[in-house]
């Protein structure tokens, strides 16, 4: 299956982590690796992995990494500093869709981060359809960590995109850059969700919410829901 960001992932390539919402790995890892309980050899699934910061960073600390997006270029880059790095972590190319059908990986725990997948969904469904193979892919018992951009904040101060009521989806268009600095302009639409939403989508694919988090892009932290903070992290464990 094909997605509309997989152009704009083939353009960024590396400069992708040039983005400021990229330099706070750490600290989300570290953040992640305390609430989902995670220790060294704990086997972890990064759905949209992007270039694979996040899965990187959690092979660092001794987990078992597999990562998965739909952008072959992304996956390419991250496939390029596991191998530099020698770090336990494999990369692939595949769709977030399609693991509700896939058998099962039983891992101790899937973290789907920065709307890697969820979220950038425009077709009805399509955000629910992740949501049961994310908690479809983890064990019984395991967690599943999951970032989603905060409908509150997106109404309240997202002045230069648009926002459907209707959908719940912001629809910005922004320029992208190339690791050569060349410019293009982008469409971006992002699903927007309110805490209640998550709590009952979660519930129909299986999983019980844990706790929701207010957050933001290197601050993760245990502030509860606002309307201040861009972004909702999401701890749930599959039933």
């Amino acid at each position: 299956m094909s997605h509309w960001f997989e152009p704009l992932a083939d353009h960024m390539g590396e400069a992708y982590l040039r983005y400021s919402f990229t330099k706070g790995t750490r600290q989300e890892v570290d953040f992640l690796w305390d609430a989902l309980h995670l220790v060294a050899g704990a086997r972890v699934l990064d759905v949209g992995c992007g270039p694979g910061r996040h899965a990187l960073e959690l092979a660092r600390r001794g987990a078992v990494v597999h990562g998965i997006d739909i952008a072959q270029r992304f996956v390419e880059i991250g496939q390029t500093a596991a191998a530099t790095e020698n770090l336990d972590v494999t990369f692939e190319r595949g769709d977030a869709r399609d693991l509700r059908r896939q058998p099962t990986r039983g891992v101790d725990a899937v973290v789907c981060l920065c709307q890697g997948a969820f979220g950038l969904m425009t077709e009805s469904g399509d955000d629910q359809g992740v949501l049961d193979g994310l908690v479809h892919q983890v064990r019984p018992g395991g967690f599943i960590a999951l970032s989603a951009f905060n409908a509150y904040f997106a109404v309240k101060y997202h002045e230069a995109a648009r926002f459907d009521a209707a959908t719940g989806v912001s629809h910005e268009v922004t320029e992208i850059r190339s690791p050569s600095g060349e410019v293009r302009s982008a469409d971006l639409w992002t699903g927007c969700y309110t805490p209640r939403e998550l709590r009952l989508m979660l519930g129909r694919s299986g999983a019980e919410v844990v706790d929701i988090w207010a957050v933001a892009p290197g601050d993760y932290r245990r502030d509860e829901p606002d309307t201040e903070h861009p972004e909702f992290l999401v701890l749930a464990r599959r039933v």
